[in-house]
């Protein structure tokens, strides 16, 4: 299961192997690891391009260190909030982030996300390896919106990196990515 266009770097591809409980996304971008990590582990960046376009985001705690923790709210137009948990177990600057990742409306689904950020010289390939429970919940994951989710995050960071969507030319929306 693929979501990207084999020709273009910057598409998110989201895969599914059919046999194991796991999702994998990747996406590249124009920008070194060092703004790509920051625009990951601030919390001033990361409310500016986590999730979906039609939702408004409130972080309540983002701890991006190894030992802490986050919690976070996408909030739609009719007031729908929808909670996010998770607890960074590593955060290897520039390299690394392993957390957890559930979903207030199943708190039993957590899962165990692996984000790692490769320098391609100048571009940075992000590759997240999602664990579920199980392949059912990780098939459930994926019904639940999360691929429209994450490809329209990735856009509105590539946005906010200075990428080819959306970008002004004014220079502003990168401004605290400045490693």
């Amino acid at each position: 299961m693929s979501t990207a266009q084999r020709g273009d770097r910057r598409e998110t591809r989201i895969e599914a192997d059919p046999a194991l409980p796991t999702i994998l996304i990747t996406r590249e971008f124009d920008a070194p690891p060092g703004r790509v990590f920051k625009a990951y582990t601030d919390p001033d960046l990361v409310v500016r391009w986590l999730g979906p376009r039609r939702m408004t985001m409130r972080i309540d705690v983002y701890e991006a260190r190894t030992g802490g923790s986050y919690r976070y709210v996408h909030r739609e137009a009719d007031g729908t909030e929808h909670g996010f948990r998770g607890v960074f177990h590593e955060v290897r600057h520039d390299e690394r982030i392993v957390q957890t990742f559930a979903y207030d409306g199943f708190p039993d689904g957590v899962s165990l996300e692996t984000t790692l950020f490769e320098d391609l010289g100048g571009r940075t390939r992000v590759t997240t390896t999602s664990l579920m429970a199980s392949v059912d919940a990780r098939d459930a994951m994926i019904r639940s919106g999360m691929r429209r989710g994450v490809t329209e995050g990735h856009e509105r960071l590539d946005e906010l990196l200075g990428g080819r969507s959306g970008n002004t030319g004014s220079g502003t929306e990168t401004e605290g990515l400045r490693p």
